[in-house]
């Protein structure tokens, strides 16, 4: 993986938990955000690790009780990554999700942090966002509108439905790449959405085979639920971003270098 640019800032490394704190320096120090190694099956640690893979998760957010709830299902027991835990929807980058037709494109300043150290245009992470909640949850994040006839592979449903995705309401809040020592490794780019303002109506989820138990649960509720750490962490992001009313932080990302685990704001 390619270094981040220097528009990252750099922030304590290999601290133990997962949130920030300041010490008596001033300095911002970056609790670990990864998982224990007990969290899920962990390769042999002399083995070739994976490469990781292009991912991409949305965190839908519904403003329309006393507080914020965020939508979270629980993940199959039989999967290899993160068994039976409770995960945002999302998923690997699939190589034609930037050439899907949307309604909007990305706000410039969501676009230009995602080209830190990226391969692929912004867009196409976004992208795979929707189509994985859609996927995961039946809930679509977009604007009705006239679709061309053909469509890029594993967009046809929004096609069929005239259905275009809706970039512009997705905010980048965070980016993290799996430790070399998990059996599947991602490279994922978190974003956070207002549910009233990227869905396209009011259907409930459905539960799927990627995920289950679908709900919307408040973030206090949230941190009770059996979840990755990276998620945990994200969730703490969610937070302080809703109680911020002008919030200044770039996003977190998360990665393992040589010296240990390592977090800059982006």
């Amino acid at each position: 993986m390619s270094r981040a640019t220097s528009s990252a800032k750099k922030t304590e490394r290999g601290t133990p938990a997962s949130a920030e704190s300041t010490g008596k320096s001033g300095m911002v120090m970056i609790k670990s955000a990864f998982d224990k190694e007990s969290d899920d099956e962990v390769i042999i640690k002399d083995q070739k690790s994976p490469r990781p893979k292009d991912a991409a998760t949305l965190i839908l957010i519904r403003r329309d009780a006393e507080k914020p709830r965020v939508l979270m299902g629980k993940r199959s027991g039989g999967h290899v990554f993160m068994p039976d835990k409770y995960v945002f929807p999302g998923g690997r980058v699939d190589p034609d999700d930037g050439r899907a037709v949307s309604w909007c494109e990305l706000r410039p300043d969501v676009e230009a942090k995602l080209r830190i150290s990226a391969r692929r245009q912004p867009r196409a992470f976004a992208l795979t966002a929707i189509r994985e909640t859609f996927e995961e949850t039946g809930l679509l994040v977009a604007r009705p509108a006239e679709m061309p006839a053909s469509a890029p592979k594993g967009w046809d449903r929004f096609h069929e439905l005239d259905a275009a995705p809706h970039l512009s309401p997705l905010t980048f809040i965070g980016r993290a790449v799996t430790p070399p020592y998990r059996p599947r490794r991602f490279d994922a780019r978190f974003f956070m959405a207002d549910a009233e303002e990227a869905l396209i109506d009011e259907r409930p989820p459905v539960d799927g085979a990627e995920l289950s138990d679908l709900q919307w649960v408040t973030l206090k509720d949230a941190h009770d639920l059996d979840l990755p750490s990276v998620t945990r962490f994200m969730l703490d992001e969610i937070e302080a971003r809703l109680k911020a009313k002008d919030y200044k932080e770039g996003p977190p990302f998360l990665r393992w270098t040589r010296s240990g685990h390592s977090t800059e704001r982006l």
